[in-house]
């Protein structure tokens, strides 16, 4: 049987964890650091995916009661009447139309305000 030498398959291997550490602040030799690092940084990424649900919703809520307040109403009554009128719009889509379209959204204001 041939001799196996692994000098490829770890080359190949130690390359590709050395890329996926490409602008940490690690040693760029260090194999343990790297791998530490890589090891750090996914768990970071695994708990942004889970902070980036709060954050995007904690933002359109900003950007939908800075709308309503200037029809003279806060959030919390403006969702309230948009239940009791059977709008069912979300949060995203309540933000966006408050950004791009204000006219569109000060439809939904008035819907709101007649309901409650």
């Amino acid at each position: 049987m041939a001799r196996i030498k692994r000098a490829m398959i770890r080359r190949t291997r130690k390359k590709k964890l050395f890329n996926r550490v490409k602008g940490f602040f690690v040693a760029r030799k260090n194999l343990r650091q790297a791998n530490q690092a890589r090891m750090k940084a996914e768990s970071y990424s695994y708990v942004g995916r889970k902070l980036r649900k709060r954050d995007f919703r904690r933002l359109w809520n900003q950007r939908i009661n800075a709308a309503v307040r200037q029809h003279g109403l806060n959030y919390s009554r403006f969702i309230f009447g948009l239940k009791k009128a059977n709008v069912t719009i979300n949060r995203k889509m309540l933000a966006d139309l408050a950004v791009r379209e204000p006219a569109a959204f000060e439809v939904l204001a008035k819907q709101a305000q007649a309901a409650l």
